[in-house]
Order: structure tokens, then C-alpha cells, then sequence
């Protein structure tokens, strides 16, 4: 299994939202960065990711796994574009903020540290097992 972060505004589309379309999910579509594209195109199905706020909140605030693989983005009829579905598995019941992940030392080298502006990027395994640590979840 393979870890990975999904940046949302939740203006745009929350945790919430993402909880509310149940066991089939929401296609993860409008992304338009190559590298995260490339990302998702790697994505397996059962790969897990946090679900992180981004401009408001900041914070990790769930766990998604990924439902479906690659395929065209339905917002687009661009063929450079694809996207995976994901579906919520559970909350973070206390989120890790932007600020606490930057501050843990065993973080320094992750993506969202160094690179907060890829909508999606790849967790190692141990950046994985810290923030779920510091948010309270079992990492399996």
C-alpha cells in the first residue's frame, strides 16, 4: 500500500462533503498540475491518504483511501487529464495542523513541508505512521 496527501479548500469541497458521498466516493477531478496528475496515475486501489484543509483550517482532518483508478477527469475534455475517486474511511480526531507538522522533526522531508502547494503528493510510510500518531489514528 501506498500513502498520499489530498489537498482541499473546504470551501471548494470538504471533508464533509467527501464523508457525505458515502462508499462510492468523489472523483478527485480538476487538478491540473502534471506532477500530482502523475501521482494519482501511481495510485492503486486501497492506497490510503490524508485528507488535508488547506487555506482554511491548514490541518490533516481525515483518512480517504483511493476506490477507483486513473482515468479521464470528467471536468475536462483535455485527454492530459486524469484523476483518481476516493471515499472517506475515517476522521482524524485531532487534526494535525500545517504549523505542528512543519514543527516535528521526523516531518522535516515531507512533501506538504516543503512543497505545501502540490494538490497531490506522496507520504512515505513513516510520515504516515507520525502525523496519524500526532492525530490520534491507528495507522492501519
Amino acid at each position: 500500500m501506498a500513502y498520499w496527501l489530498f489537498k482541499s479548500e473546504p470551501s471548494a469541497f470538504s471533508w464533509e462533503q467527501l464523508k457525505a458521498k458515502g462508499k462510492a466516493g468523489q472523483e478527485w477531478d480538476g487538478v491540473r498540475n502534471y506532477a500530482a496528475r502523475n501521482n494519482m496515475r501511481a495510485m492503486k486501489i486501497g492506497d490510503r491518504g490524508f485528507y488535508y484543509h488547506s487555506n482554511e483550517g491548514l490541518n490533516v482532518v481525515g483518512i480517504a483511501e483511493v476506490c477507483k483508478l486513473a482515468h479521464p477527469d470528467s471536468t475536462t475534455d483535455d485527454p492530459r487529464w486524469e484523476c483518481v475517486d476516493i471515499r472517506a474511511v475515517r476522521a482524524v480526531p485531532n487534526p494535525p495542523t500545517l504549523d505542528e507538522i512543519k514543527a516535528n522533526p521526523k516531518l522535516k522531508d515531507m512533501v506538504l513541508v516543503n512543497n505545501s502547494r502540490l494538490s497531490v503528493q506522496p507520504v512515505t510510510e513513516a510520515e504516515w505512521k507520525e502525523v496519524c500518531r500526532m492525530g490520534g489514528v491507528d495507522p492501519d
